[in-house]
């Protein structure tokens, strides 16, 4: 077992494009796993190629993140970036996934935070946004696979789409909310489906008390677990670009608030993990 599991990062990004396999090994040395996640047809093949070189402690996540449905400006702090509309196709993803080191559907979800100001655009993208995501929940329950949920601003239309759901369907879907900055109250809805929360580097320098309840009451074996690398680099890194080594600062944070030891976070969360991607 490895002493942690960094469960979304994107080393399959650009801004490793010189130094991915460098950034990988300097991780798998240190005994870090890791899930690169991919957010639309090229990045979610390169998580699968880049998963591939490693025998052990490399794995992937393939799908269509909600920004990539329309053409838009992201301009995140560490890496602004463009993107250009992209469409669903079913077949390309199913067949990427088929592979024994894809481990998850997603990232995939909902994105309000950075729709457009045209009142029409915006209903209308919401709209394509809601089909989308039923369409990677219906290919993840086919292949028996866990779902990435992103979720920007739309938290109650997700779990509209979940409540609605047949009991049958809802009992075969298997979800982590990725980069969870919600309060308690919104998380114990999630939790009450039976998902998981995973916590990233933002918990090491928010200031927010609503997320640090968040941190301290969601059962422990409900917790994963990430650093979104290039994004959202962790304290004492801010102000570089964020790796998956540095999840270890997550988990220090996570035992800090919780007022446990490392070694019981990295424990259970690296469990928590291997259970519910079925790493192998």
């Amino acid at each position: 077992m490895p002493k942690l599991i960094d469960t979304h990062c994107h080393v399959n990004f650009n801004a490793y494009k010189d130094d991915s396999d460098e950034v990988v090994k300097r991780t798998l040395k240190e005994d870090v796993w890791m899930i690169s996640v991919g957010s639309q047809a090229s990045t979610s093949a390169r998580a699968v190629k880049i998963s591939k070189k490693y025998k052990v402690g490399v794995f992937a996540a393939v799908g269509l993140h909600p920004l990539h449905l329309w053409e838009s400006y992201v301009d995140e702090v560490e890496i602004p970036f463009k993107t250009k509309p992209e469409k669903f196709n079913k077949n390309f993803y199913e067949k990427l996934a088929k592979n024994q080191k894809v481990v998850a559907i997603g990232e995939t979800g909902l994105d309000y935070y950075h729709l457009p100001k045209d009142k029409k655009e915006v209903a209308k993208l919401k709209i394509k946004q809601k089909k989308i995501f039923q369409e990677h929940l219906d290919l993840a329950r086919e292949l028996n696979l866990p779902v990435i949920i992103h979720c920007r601003d739309a938290h109650d239309d997700i779990l509209k789409i979940f409540e609605s759901l047949s009991p049958r369907k809802q009992g075969t879907t298997r979800a982590v909310v990725h980069c969870f900055t919600e309060d308690w109250k919104t998380a114990k809805k999630y939790l009450d489906l039976g998902f998981l929360i995973s916590f990233t580097g933002i918990i090491t320098f928010s200031k927010d008390e609503k997320m640090r309840e968040v941190v301290e009451k969601t059962p422990i074996e409900k917790i994963m677990i990430e650093t979104d690398a290039p994004y959202l680099t962790p304290e004492p890194h801010r102000g570089k670009r964020n790796e998956p080594l540095y999840v270890r600062h997550v988990a220090e944070k996570v035992a800090e608030i919780r007022g446990v030891s490392f070694e019981e976070i990295a424990k259970q969360t690296t469990k928590n993990a291997i259970e519910f991607f079925g790493l192998k």
